[in-house]
């Protein structure tokens, strides 16, 4: 045999092997990292999807916490893992799109991931306490421009911060980074915590951070940043006061792989997705927590996501947040 034909057929061989090997595709257990700590939002999120999705892969995900900087750190753990689709991150709202439009030293970025699903969306309310005379966003954004308000977040950079910041500037208050003072929180729950006290005037975050709250009668939401009412909370949407941008400004949960993860990897994530979301006893403890489940497709879910880092990183550029260290 000629050496050209044998090359040709050596090819052809090697062609075959790795699409059967891709077809085979999962083999073992998949290692699933969770970018925060246990408990918390990706967590709880996580947890809850595996039950459902282990059983439509066939194979153990095998759910490791690795913390730290803010996602960074268990981001970095799958941005340099092998692009074989058998170690996968759960990314957040946080992690992929506050992250790098406001911190300018961070080790990755949105390029670094091709995302297979996003699966759970948070919509951010902002609430008050119901004796503080606010009742209305209007009301809110006069006294933030009459006399300046305060709000609370989970710390500098984080998607608490950069809510507050951004609701008001979509209402048109002018320097907001001066008009209202933020003071950061240890966490979300302080956060919340902070308006229920008096030591601020306001917080946005996620619906599942103040439903409890809200249900109690101890906070009072003005508004959702979503296109339609968010059950249990008695406020306008942002469609509804005529800010469709705000609509932007949702928590998330999602599924990446490093950026050269195959075609056809993400493509099965894709479809085992679509039929674990779509679980019963996944819909009704997420929905629970104040979550709306919606299951995007690999090509939905990164143009989602870099529409809302587009969003995120041009209000950060407007007013200065950057954070250089």
């Amino acid at each position: 045999m000629k050496l050209r034909q044998l090359g040709a057929v050596c090819a052809m061989g090697l062609g075959l092997t790795a699409t059967a090997a891709l077809a085979e595709y999962p083999e073992r257990p998949i290692n699933m990292v969770i970018p925060y700590g246990a408990g918390g939002a990706t967590d709880i999120s996580a947890r809850t999807i595996a039950e459902p999705l282990g059983t439509v892969v066939g194979k153990p995900l095998v759910m490791s916490n690795i913390t730290g900087a803010g996602g960074a750190t268990g981001s970095v753990a799958v941005q340099n893992a092998k692009a074989d689709g058998y170690t996968m991150l759960f990314a957040r709202v946080g992690s992929h799109t506050v992250n790098p439009a406001m911190k300018a030293t961070l080790p990755y970025t949105l390029d670094d991931f091709r995302f297979v699903t996003v699966y759970e969306i948070n919509p951010v309310a902002c609430a008050v306490r119901p004796d503080s005379g606010i009742e209305t966003i209007e009301d809110l954004i006069a006294l933030t421009e009459s006399e300046g308000t305060s709000y609370s977040s989970s710390g500098v950079g984080s998607m608490l911060h950069l809510a507050a910041v951004m609701v008001l500037d979509e209402f048109g208050v002018e320097n907001p980074l001066d008009k209202a003072i933020h003071i950061p929180q240890g966490g979300g729950g302080e956060a919340a915590t902070a308006v229920l006290n008096g030591t601020v005037t306001f917080i946005c975050t996620n619906t599942s951070a103040l439903a409890n709250f809200v249900a109690n009668g101890q906070l009072k939401p003005i508004l959702v940043t979503t296109a339609e009412p968010v059950p249990g909370f008695d406020a306008p949407t942002a469609v509804d006061l005529g800010k469709p941008d705000l609509t932007q400004l949702v928590g998330w949960t999602g599924i990446a792989g490093p950026d050269d993860l195959p075609d056809e990897v993400a493509a099965k994530w894709g479809e085992w997705m679509a039929a674990a979301a779509g679980d019963a006893k996944f819909v009704d403890q997420m929905s629970a927590m104040g979550s709306v489940i919606n299951v995007m497709s690999p090509e939905e879910a990164n143009a989602f996501i870099q529409a809302q880092y587009e969003t995120f990183r041009a209000l950060v550029d407007k007013l200065g947040m950057r954070i250089e260290g």
